[in-house]
């Protein structure tokens, strides 16, 4: 009886199947012992456990030839470029053309070469910014650098101003409106978002423009591309405000226990967040005995000192009702 070419056809991979069986348990065994082999992790060999057979030599190391034990000496060995950020308008993918004037060999170079330098420097910045785009978005990340730094923000706050700011460019929200007022309204917009307190009134007084364009920006920033922001809670100023003011840790912990309070009793209902966290510190320094003045206080929140006496004995009143003012514990 002969096989038909199907039977023949299972019969070879079958074959083929049991063949690539024992090349991979002969991979896994040491042909001279037959015993398991292992890869050292030092230098990729892989070696027999039991006689000590070196089977394959050290796999290929992509990472770079160079130790450094320190984040300093790998930025300094390291010769690739830097991540990708949003806080640039090309996200730092381009070169730039230094500013050493200097040779390969470490030699200044002659007045000629240096102003030719000067003049290709020039047209490189022309380059990278040749549309009326890349122009729009060079300033207004240069304007959020800025106020972000006078403001003391951290760079995810000001990534996300960016990455807020780009968004309006591309939904052509910009059309009317200035480019530092969209990038005073997108920088306070981050601040909210990523939960670090800065009032619209502080934002404004490192701005180019009016308190009423950035509000006005601001809305309408946030209704355009829809922002989630959440509503600033009294709490957020109180570690900076008590930092400012030097108070002791005491007073913060009792600024905080009047703060909650008051949002308990809805104190903070249609009040600004900023008064309620300046008269709870007023507060709570006044219950620890802590020589703190409403002058100071309005000077570091820069609120009115009526606003402080006002709003003082609404988060005492609220206090007590929660029995917290007489909480000396």
């Amino acid at each position: 009886m002969t096989n038909t070419p199907t039977a023949r056809t299972a019969d070879t991979e079958s074959t083929k199947e049991r063949q690539r069986e024992n090349g991979s348990r002969e991979q896994e065994n040491c042909p001279e012992c037959a015993g398991p082999l292992v890869v050292r992790e030092d230098d990729g060999e892989t070696v027999c456990d039991d006689c000590g057979l070196v089977t394959r030599e050290g796999a290929l190391d992509s990472g770079p030839e160079w130790r450094a034990y320190d984040a300093a000496e790998r930025d300094e060995k390291s010769r690739v470029g830097a991540p990708s950020t949003e806080l640039l308008h090309d996200r730092g993918l381009s070169t730039t053309i230094g500013w050493d004037d200097r040779d390969a060999n470490g030699r200044t170079l002659g007045s000629r070469k240096r102003r030719k330098l000067a003049r290709l420097r020039l047209w490189d910045e022309r380059f990278r910014t040749k549309d009326a785009h890349d122009r729009n978005l060079k300033h207004a990340l240069g304007e959020i650098d800025r106020m972000a730094s006078a403001l003391g923000l951290p760079d995810p706050v000001r990534e996300t101003a960016c990455v807020t700011y780009r968004r309006a460019l591309n939904d052509d929200l910009l059309p009317g409106r200035s480019i530092e007022g969209m990038a005073t309204a997108a920088l306070y917009a981050a601040a909210r978002l990523d939960g670090v307190a800065r009032s619209i009134d502080e934002v404004t007084a490192v701005s180019r423009v009016g308190g009423m364009e950035v509000k006005r920006t601001y809305r309408y920033l946030s209704r355009e591309l829809e922002l989630e922001v959440p509503p600033t809670h009294p709490a957020e100023y109180l570690g900076r405000f008590a930092s400012d003011l030097d108070c002791t840790d005491e007073t913060e912990r009792r600024a905080r226990e009047l703060v909650d309070a008051a949002t308990d009793r809805g104190v903070h209902s249609g009040k600004h967040p900023v008064g309620i966290a300046a008269s709870a510190l007023y507060a709570a320094a006044t219950l620890t005995d802590e020589e703190v003045t409403q002058y100071e206080v309005s000077d570091v929140a820069n609120v009115s000192e009526v606003t402080i006496r006002n709003r003082y004995r609404e988060v005492l009143e609220a206090a007590a009702t929660e029995g917290v003012a007489d909480d000396d514990s």
